[in-house]
């Protein structure tokens, strides 16, 4: 039966695991969540047991593996804060690839053999060209894109020498909420524009900063690819599901393959929270592409993904439900 089948969330407690683990459970698994707390938040944990303690101590794992006969492993729990990959590398290589390389060490020991991976399209680097296919050349430009790279190369040598299979999804810009706003995006620091967005509606922030409007786009502002965390949550069930029936597993971007610049979030911003929301321009940030958009034919096409949330619209409903009622957060 489903509900004996027992999936280990690494990074459970965090934004995307912790959907993640909702929907698990209501698809009948039973998610077990391992998470430092370094990031995530012991509260958005309601769907399983829970473990705290990090990725990389061999005899936790061990006792996990044993105690509830984890059939997958689920990998959420990298540090991406981009900005911070470039002043401290250290950190980023140390959790998101060292720890990484523990974990599965600790998988073959147990000869636990299905392993989904959460990469990101910043393994691509600048565009070549729109949208972005999973055949795009990987060339990063930061260490967290590097670090998401490296732990690629490493399944890909993993699975040839061990037999462990492996599905890698390069997210583009994960956003929303929990359609029942029990669990959103709560991050500390703020960086992603919808939860700042969001914030200045509520009055949090007097205004909110357009890193440049003199890209070569229709408004001039950056066009980004936004997925919602609920439709990352299905393609990862999906790609489970074909592993679990002997499939080996594979790569696919997760992505809306429909771009929405900074201005029409602002905008569209304002009419689902009917507030006024200040804006002011300042410079371009460094590296930040006009356009990412991704094609996720591929996931589509092979595991069946039907993403619910479509547009930007939806996916700002979901995530103003959700800072409505929780305006700072789990606390």
């Amino acid at each position: 039966m489903k509900n004996k089948i027992n999936i280990l969330v690494v990074g459970g407690a965090g934004y995307i695991g912790s959907h993640m683990c909702k929907y698990l459970f209501q698809k009948g698994y039973t998610p077990v969540v391992l998470d430092n707390l370094v990031y995530g938040h012991r509260e958005a944990v309601k769907w399983g047991p829970f473990i705290e303690g990090p990725m990389e101590d061999e005899l936790l794992l061990s006792k996990i593996f044993k105690d509830y006969s984890i059939q997958a492993v689920m990998h959420f729990a990298a540090f991406a804060y981009v900005g911070e990959s470039v002043t401290d590398p250290g950190k980023y290589y140390l959790n998101n690839v060292s720890a990484s390389i523990s974990l599965l060490e600790s998988m073959r020991r147990h000869n636990i053999n299905n392993f989904l991976f959460s990469s990101s399209c910043a393994t691509y680097g600048e565009p070549l060209e729109i949208p972005i296919t999973e055949s795009h050349p990987q060339n990063p430009i930061n260490p967290y894109g590097r670090t998401k790279l490296m732990v690629e190369q490493i399944l890909m040598d993993y699975k040839l020498a061990y037999g462990i299979n492996y599905t890698s999804l390069r997210y583009f810009n994960a956003a929303g909420a929990d359609p029942d706003a029990e669990i959103g995006e709560d991050h500390n620091p703020v960086t992603h524009i919808i939860p700042l967005v969001l914030q200045t509606a509520l009055g949090q922030r007097n205004e909110i900063s357009i890193f440049g409007d003199d890209y070569p786009t229709e408004d001039g502002t950056c066009i980004r690819d936004y997925i919602h965390v609920t439709d990352l949550a299905q393609a990862h069930l999906l790609a489970l599901e074909s592993m679990l029936n002997n499939n080996t597993g594979g790569i696919y971007n997760l992505g809306n393959g429909e771009g929405c610049s900074v201005k029409q979030v602002i905008e569209t911003a304002r009419k689902v929270t009917g507030k006024d929301i200040r804006t002011s321009v300042t410079g371009r940030r460094a590296g930040d592409p006009a356009v990412l958009i991704g094609s996720s034919a591929k996931a589509v096409n092979n595991l069946g993904w039907k993403p619910q949330y479509g547009d930007i619209k939806s996916i700002l409903e979901t995530a103003w439900r959700w800072h409505e009622k929780h305006p700072t957060g789990y606390k």
